[in-house]
Parts: structure tokens; sequence; C-alpha cells
């Protein structure tokens, strides 16, 4: 049975115009299969992500918050910076795909190893006497050696193919929320939960390979060579400790909340953070969607380039004040609605930590621009500074604010890593001036009518 779009479903008549224009098509037929797979994890991801945390609890939803967190600190370190890098130059030169990914393939299997020896080495010293965080921790961690395989999501992105993604994606997710709930029903302890993380990370990986050469990829055909490797590492390495810093501030304050407070605050503000961040997916499928079509429109004039850019950032605003006006408004019942009474005090977070989306969406959008105008350095210096204030603001604020200092400080590294500092500096200045214009999306909607 032939699997259709979701575009397909569509009035007859407004699909007829879309498919008038081929690269429209291709674009939106895409956006709308990575919309499917998102809908469908938010949808069915957090009502079983929610049962979960009713019923492990604060305490032990937020260790293994905790070690999810940890692990993520160093997953760009597997990654190697090598997404947007690889999916340039598979667009730009098709030709040298089969080096590209065996390149992109081997080293991101080093890295994956180097990576997952450091994180037991640093959570034997953040936690040299918790058993249970250093095993949960371990096995998580384990799972980034198999992350090479996402050089295939690479090639379906630069193929504007997602939808073979999304097929081996749901599938394994569908069953393993299954699973989740036959663990609940058996009432499984804590490190049942964590394994089953474990196994869904690994048949994706191994989905992945399977669905490339059902596809007519060739593993064999990888060629990894020297001179590409050296290429693109000379390209990823400001965008691996820009992803490093990107994640210390998007993530650093559930880790500092389990050392200054303990694993019931993080449980808390992690139900706040799930929330306010499933929303997340909008920004990065509609930028890998439309990332390849920037890039072509930057080859036919700068006028068509920036007025691409301009609209991406307008549908970015847009789109985040769409989601948070109403979060905030109904943030405490949204929470113990969805989580329960032992959740209640995440409300305030909730409330506060949703208006961090608004510079989450532009800094999505804005790190493709990077990307195209080879401003890697510029990219990973930013987001170091947002990184260095964000662990400072935690310091000072949750001690005297717990959960809600943390989303305080989340907002304002997240502005100032995303948009205020790219003022800093006359080469990243264009960018600075798209992103603020984007606040007054309104003002230029009007006018065109």
């Amino acid at each position: 049975m032939k699997i259709q779009s979701p575009l397909s479903y569509l009035p007859y008549g407004l699909r007829g115009r879309i498919e008038q224009s081929p690269d429209l098509m291709r674009i939106l037929n895409n956006i709308s299969w990575l919309f499917f797979d998102k809908f469908l994890r938010m949808g069915v991801g957090l009502i079983v992500s929610i049962w979960v945390a009713r019923y492990l609890g604060p305490e032990q939803f937020g260790l293994m918050s905790y070690a999810v967190a940890f692990v993520a600190l160093f997953s760009v370190i597997a990654g190697l910076g090598f997404n947007g890098i690889a999916v340039r130059d598979l667009v730009q030169n098709p030709s040298e795909t089969n080096t590209t990914m065996g390149t992109a393939f081997a080293l991101q299997a080093l890295g994956g190893l180097f990576a997952f020896g450091l994180t037991m080495l640093t959570i034997g010293f953040v936690k040299p006497d918790d058993g249970m965080a250093k095993l949960a921790v371990s096995i998580l961690a384990f799972l980034m050696v198999f992350n090479a395989t996402d050089v295939v999501r690479y090639w379906f992105e630069s193929q504007v193919q997602s939808k073979y993604v999304v097929w081996t994606e749901s599938g394994v997710f569908l069953f393993v929320s299954a699973v989740k709930i036959g663990l609940i029903l058996a009432k499984a302890p804590l490190i049942a939960f964590i394994w089953v993380l474990f196994a869904q990370g690994l048949v994706i990986a191994t989905g992945l390979i399977v669905i490339y050469s059902w596809r007519g990829g060739d593993i064999k055909a990888w060629r990894p060579r020297l001179y590409r490797a050296k290429t693109l590492l000379s390209d990823s390495w400001p965008l691996i400790l820009a992803g490093i810093a990107y994640l210390i501030y998007m993530r650093i304050d559930q880790i500092m909340l389990g050392q200054m407070v303990g694993n019931e605050a993080v449980g808390l503000y992690t139900a706040a953070v799930q929330i306010s961040e499933v929303w997340y997916f909008i920004p990065m499928t509609i930028t890998a969607s439309v990332f390849p079509f920037i890039i072509q429109a930057k080859k036919k004039s700068e006028d068509l380039y920036t007025q691409s850019l301009q609209k991406l950032f307008d549908l970015m605003v847009a789109l985040a004040c769409i989601v948070a006006l109403p979060i905030t408004l109904f943030a405490d019942w949204i929470v113990t609605s969805l989580f329960g009474l032992a959740y209640h005090l995440a409300g305030t977070a909730l409330s506060i930590h949703i208006w961090a989306g608004i510079f989450f969406f532009l800094q999505a959008a804005g790190g493709k621009w990077f990307l195209i105008e080879g401003l890697q350095k510029h990219s990973f210096y930013r987001t170091l500074s947002g990184a260095v204030l964000n662990v400072g603001l935690n310091m000072v604020l949750i001690p005297t604010m717990g959960i809600v200092g943390a989303a305080w400080a989340t907002i304002a590294s997240l502005a100032c890593a995303s948009v205020f500092f790219n003022a800093l500096h006359k080469r990243t200045r264009p960018l600075f001036r798209m992103q603020c214009q984007s606040f007054f999306f309104i003002n230029r909607l009007l006018k065109q009518k």
C-alpha cells in the first residue's frame, strides 16, 4: 500500500495551486512529513511522557531527566557539528556524496566513542557516590556511538525527502511508546525505562541504514578520505564548540538544579520544560526543509536571498507568539491537569520559560544564515557568551528562586545568544537587523494588504 503525503488531504483547488510550483511543492511536502512526525510525537509522546512522570514521581523522573540532560551535553562531540555542514556539502557537491557520507560516518563513530569515554569520566567526578545516576548515564551515553548513522538523515534532508526518516522514526517511536505503557502497567523500576530509551536509539540507527539501502543507497560505496575529513572538520569545529555551548545554556539548568537543589526540583522543572519545548520541532522542521532552497536563492540574487530570510524570520516570531500567549495564560491549569498536583509548582516556571521560544525560533533560522555565510566562528562566539551568561545567572538565581530562577536565566541567555550579541560585530549586524524587523511582522503584513 502506498503511503500518501499529508498534502494529499488538502482541498483539491489549494493542492492544485501548490502543485504549479515544483519547488514549493517539494518544500511543503517535506515539511508536511516532518510535521506529521513531530505532531505524532508531540501527541503520543507527551501523553506517554506525562504518564511516565506521574508514575515515577518528581524524584525518580528528575533523576532520569538529569541523566538525559547530562548525556546531551556530550552528544555534540559525537555529532561533530556535521548536520548543517554535511547537508550543505551534499547539496552543493552531489558528485562527492559517497566520500562525504563515508567520511562523516567514520568521524562520527570515532566521535561517539570519544564522547562516551568523556561522559563516563565526568559523571564519575560529579556524582561519585550515586550509583544509579552513573548507571543511567552510562547506558544512555553508549548510544552516541550509534549516532554515526545520522549521515543517512543528512542525505535525505539534502534530497528534501525526509518522509523516509519519518517512517522509520515514527514506527519505532510508536512501538517504544507501547512498551513504556506496558512497563507502567507492570510497575517496572526506573532502570527499565532507561533501557527502553537505549533500545529506541539503537533500533532507529539500524532502521535508518535499512531504509537508506531500500531507497537504493549503497553503504559499500561510502569512501572515507583524509582530505575530506580535513575539510569537514575545518568547517565544523566552530559548530562543535558552538553546539557544546548551546547545550550548556539549554540544558545546564537541569544539571545545576540537580546539583544545587535536588532531583525533585529537576523533575518539576523538566515538566515545565517538556511543555515549553515540545513546540521546538516547528522551527527545526521548517528550516531543515527550506535550507536547500535558501542556498539556491543566494546563488540567484542577494535580494531574493534577503527577502527569503526575512520571511522566514517573520514566520518564526509569529509562530512563537501564537504558542506562547495561551500557554502563559493557562500555565498552572495545564501543568496540574497533565502532570498532577505533585507538579503544581512547575506552573510559574512554565509561564516564564515558554517565552524563550521566540528566541529559540529565531536562533534556529539564524543558524542557517551563519552556515550559508561561512561565519561558524561568530556562531560559536555568540553561543559561548550565552552559555557563560546562563551559568552565571543560574548560579545567582537558582539558590534564591529555584526553578523560576532557572527559567529566567534561560530566557536572558537565549535572547542574548540568539539576537542581541549579533549587534556587536559588523558582519553579523545584517542578521541582527532582520531579526529585529521580524518583531514588526504585523506592520509589514498590513502594508502588503
